[in-house]
């Protein structure tokens, strides 16, 4: 007899004014299975798990579940039904414990009181399942663990709620290349478990090490389905029309790098030290490392956030000593943060409005009434248009666009300013292929006027398609350096420590 799906969406429709999202979706996904779904945003994936996870419903079509026929009209509904969805921005509560977290709602009481010890020595049973979650406290406050720790406490609660069905969605977005691995190990295991697990993911390197078939959404239909692993190419070709190879413009010539733009020597502070590097007008200089290696840190006290309190830093041959984010955008200095909704946008103004924060700011002008008096909107508008921000108008507020159409604005309040150095953090983080051609390219086109591109990722296979350079942070410091075309392999071992020379 064969086997019937675990979840079964078929046919299903959703429609919004003046859009439909999604026309005809059918998916499945089996117990042990890993069922990746992919697409550019915007592509119809989110709605369809927001109908999975019963926040909104569905116009059409129908939802199974062990073959019984399922409609939730609440996230509860759903979770209760046995299907847990991590989202990429986590539905944690930073102020309780690790394990309060977990029984979040479901609390273990005995006449009234709680049994934290029990709901902690549960907890530890469940993170020793993992090995990235054997070094976690159940008694530890959320806010002190990083974001990977964090992923796994996510998952942990899966586990308690003995999900039949689990979604992530992109939840490598913060992680670095090891925590990845330790997450992927993780995802392996509750398949072999017999979890169905819907996968979510812009990064092909993933979908084919994880996913057992593939589902591309594009413009809110079916674009294609593979029963087995296909090759990357295949996948992005039916995402976006195009071949992967193109996604990364070629590296700077020799001739297209010129004066230098920004030296550090012996800088440091409480978190970094002996910081030497020089960038250079028309390069992209990558910067990798594991989290907590101090490349935010770096970028920090270029910017002036978090200064150096020892060395010598020179912009453009004059020295400098920035103390503060207003004095480093003056002197020339752009930074896009990697967080964009908690560091980079205000999100219920407008696009327009984010777009001039950092001119308005420079300008000493925060009230929105003011700015369009003494800041140049056509100017503004210019620069949207040409990052191609998609929105029915720039009076939007931000926080309805897609994370590739946040990203665009924000680089175009950064390009309002013309910066000779600009700071990229986690440039393409929870962004699809397609507008990630866009952003290297941007960053190529950039970097070939003059200006001196600082790139800050997480994602090894970014840091080597787009940098000329790469230097690679360990425990503080620089602890290595490699021209374009490096492999990801030796980047690794720099940032672990078993490399010490400089290639």
């Amino acid at each position: 007899m064969k086997q019937k799906p675990v979840i079964e969406m078929q046919n299903i429709g959703k429609g919004f004014p003046g859009v439909v999202a999604l026309n005809a979706v059918s998916i499945e996904c089996y117990s042990g299975e890993i069922h990746a779904l992919v697409g550019e945003n915007g592509a119809g994936k989110s709605t369809l798990i927001k109908i999975l996870s019963g926040v909104i419903q569905p116009d059409s079509g129908r939802i199974t579940l062990d073959g019984e026929a399922v409609s939730f009209k609440h996230p509860l509904e759903s979770l209760n039904a046995g299907i847990s969805v991590i989202y990429q921005e986590f539905s944690l509560l930073p102020d309780r414990s690790v394990a309060q977290n977990i029984f979040l709602g479901r609390e273990l009481t005995h006449r009234g009181i709680l049994q934290n010890a029990q709901m902690n020595a549960q907890t530890r049973k469940i993170l020793d399942m993992f090995v990235g979650g054997k070094k976690i406290d159940p008694e530890t406050p959320l806010s002190s663990l990083d974001v990977a720790s964090q992923q796994m406490v996510e998952i942990a609660k899966a586990i308690s709620l003995n999900s039949k069905v689990l979604v992530m969605d992109e939840p490598t977005a913060a992680l670095n290349e090891a925590e990845c691995q330790e997450l992927f190990e993780s995802v392996e295991m509750l398949r072999d478990r017999g979890t169905a697990i819907i996968y979510i993911t812009h990064r092909m390197r993933e979908v084919t090490r994880l996913a057992d078939k593939v589902t591309v959404l594009k413009d809110g239909e079916i674009a294609a389905r593979f029963n087995s692993m296909p090759a990357p190419e295949d996948i992005v070709r039916a995402m976006v029309g195009r071949d992967i190879t193109q996604f990364y413009a070629p590296f700077a010539s020799p001739e297209e790098i010129s004066q230098q733009v920004l030296c550090v020597k012996g800088g440091a502070n409480a978190s970094i030290h002996n910081i030497n590097f020089s960038l250079h007008a028309g390069e992209i200089l990558g910067i990798a490392g594991i989290q907590g290696a101090g490349r935010n840190a770096l970028a920090m006290a270029i910017f002036g956030h978090i200064p150096f309190t020892q060395g010598e830093v020179t912009l453009l041959g004059n020295k400098v000593h920035l103390t503060n984010p207003r004095q480093a955008i003056a002197a020339g200095i752009g930074l896009l943060p990697g967080d964009r909704k908690s560091e980079g946008l205000t999100l219920k103004q407008s696009i327009r409005d984010n777009a001039m924060l950092s001119s308005r700011a420079l300008a000493g002008i925060f009230s929105s009434h003011k700015a369009n008096k003494y800041i140049d909107l056509a100017g503004i508008d210019l620069l949207l248009d040409k990052m191609e921000v998609k929105a029915p108008s720039y009076d939007y507020e931000i926080q309805n666009l897609s994370g590739g159409n946040q990203q665009k604005a924000i680089v175009a309040r950064a390009l309002s300013l013309n910066p000779k150095v600009l700071i990229f953090i986690e440039p393409t983080r929870g962004i699809d292929v397609n507008t990630k051609a866009s952003i290297y390219q941007l960053m190529r086109d950039l970097a070939r006027k003059g200006t001196g591109i600082i790139m800050i990722s997480s994602d090894l296979p970014e840091v080597v398609g787009v940098s000329d350079r790469v230097l690679v942070m360990h425990e503080g410091t620089i602890a290595a350096e490699f021209s374009s075309g490096a492999q990801e392999a030796d980047i690794m071992l720099a940032a672990t420590g078993e490399m010490g020379a400089v290639a």
